[in-house]
């Protein structure tokens, strides 16, 4: 196998109808099946997790097309390299090959000046863009380039489609269908892809190649001892990103400074994005440190501007110094919890009405029906309160945030319990 592409390329789909998953858009009479059937195919970006076949599926869409396809990866990738590319896609814009399709893998990682050379080309239909992103594109790609483009969420694989997969590949991998291969306990094999697709095929591969022989019986305890003997450490591309970020921030949400600082520097021996690890600091502050100790969001934005300004190597010791801070802050998820009541009670009470003292009177209309009447304004009231009623009617009295229980937010439980008496339990 030494001269031959590895496994997951071998096994790359060729048309819709091989490719496996994401059935909510390329399945019968789905939006971008439609879409792709139809010729109007408009540019697109493709978020979701690594592996789930966003570059196989701009592929077979060039491919179903007959389109030429430029490919480019935002990692290595330059202004210079996507002029390069418009240009020639210009070229062709008017020949009988039809209007290319640009595929830019990890898109997220172009910056403002890059994305913004994009643009013109869009605008001006020189190509269809196919952008790939594992990171949410309302906040990764520029307005005016997301506002052009259709925004496609790929879903991580079923258990039932990687299962799947393992036995196509078996059964029709020009080498492993010589082979005598039984799978006789997949889980170890699912658990290590981690949804993956990619990483299920390199880690069969893997195993096999480990095992050796015509005969491969695989079980899970077989896979994980060969499996780990040879798996990388991390990779920013896909292998154990997720489950690494997630060890993180669990560690700073656990409080031990200590681990936490261990795996970032798993993360930066890997060659993480800076900005990756400084933005997921800044949820966390608020998500899990909050009120306990406002001081932590603070200090988390500062660091996420920085980072931005210094990079690497040197933002690892800013990133350290807030890492280490978070985990050693006290711990809040109050606000966290706050939100999420708050959205849930949205949902089930719908759009309910606004009380008519706190309503906005811009016009003497408004005025004269009630809009404003009887407002108390806080400040003129001593120590700044007014006890008034600013939920809807039905809603009085419900309590969406409970302090967490550390000094910080006991000291705030106890001013609501003053302002508010018994109304909301404090």
């Amino acid at each position: 196998m030494q001269n031959l592409p590895p496994l997951a390329e071998r096994m790359r789909p060729e048309s819709l109808d091989e490719y496996v998953g994401q059935q909510h858009l390329v399945g019968p009479d789905a939006v971008l099946r439609k879409a792709i059937q139809s010729g109007q195919l408009p540019s697109m970006i493709f978020w979701g997790p690594p592996g789930v076949g966003k570059t196989t599926l701009a592929y077979i869409i060039s491919k179903t097309l007959d389109r030429p396809f430029f490919n480019l990866s935002a990692i290595n990738s330059g202004v210079k390299d996507v002029r390069e590319v418009i240009e020639k896609a210009a070229q062709l814009k008017d020949s009988l090959l039809g209007l290319p399709i640009l595929f830019i893998d990890e898109i997220h990682r172009f910056s403002k000046s890059q994305q913004d050379s994009l643009l013109g080309a869009v605008e001006r239909g020189l190509v269809t863009l196919i952008g790939a992103t594992t990171e949410n594109p309302s906040f990764e790609v520029i307005s005016a380039l997301l506002s052009r483009c259709q925004v496609y969420i790929l879903k991580g694989l079923t258990e039932e489609e990687l299962t799947g997969l393992l036995q196509t590949a078996i059964a029709e991998d020009e080498v492993l269908k010589k082979m005598h291969i039984k799978i006789e306990e997949h889980e170890a094999l699912i658990r290590l892809s981690g949804g993956d697709a990619r990483k299920l095929l390199n880690v069969l591969e893997i195993v096999i190649n480990g095992i050796g022989g015509e005969k491969i019986v695989l079980t899970n305890e077989n896979v994980l001892a060969h499996a780990q003997q040879n798996m990388a450490l991390y990779d920013k591309a896909g292998e154990q990103h997720y489950d690494i970020i997630s060890a993180f921030i669990k560690s700073i949400r656990g409080s031990d400074p200590n681990a936490a600082v261990y795996w970032l520097a798993r993360m930066i021996e890997g060659g993480e994005d800076p900005l990756f690890i400084a933005r997921r600091l800044l949820i966390l502050a608020s998500e899990d440190v909050g009120n306990a100790n406002p001081n932590a969001l603070l200090l988390a934005n500062n660091c996420f501007q920085a980072v931005n300004v210094i990079g690497f190597p040197e933002a690892r010791i800013i990133l350290a110094q807030t890492v280490t801070y978070l985990a050693s802050s006290a711990k809040s998820n109050a606000a966290y919890e706050a939100i999420n009541r708050a959205q849930a009670l949205v949902r089930q009470t719908g759009d309910l009405p606004v009380p008519l003292h706190i309503r906005n009177a811009p016009t003497k209309l408004m005025k004269k029906i009630g809009y404003g009447r009887d407002y108390q304004y806080a400040h003129g009231f001593e120590g700044n309160f007014s006890e008034q009623e600013y939920f809807p009617d039905s809603l009085s009295g419900t309590k969406l945030y409970d302090p967490g229980r550390n000094p910080a937010e006991d000291k705030m439980r106890e001013k609501l319990r003053q302002n508010w008496k018994n109304k909301y339990n404090y």
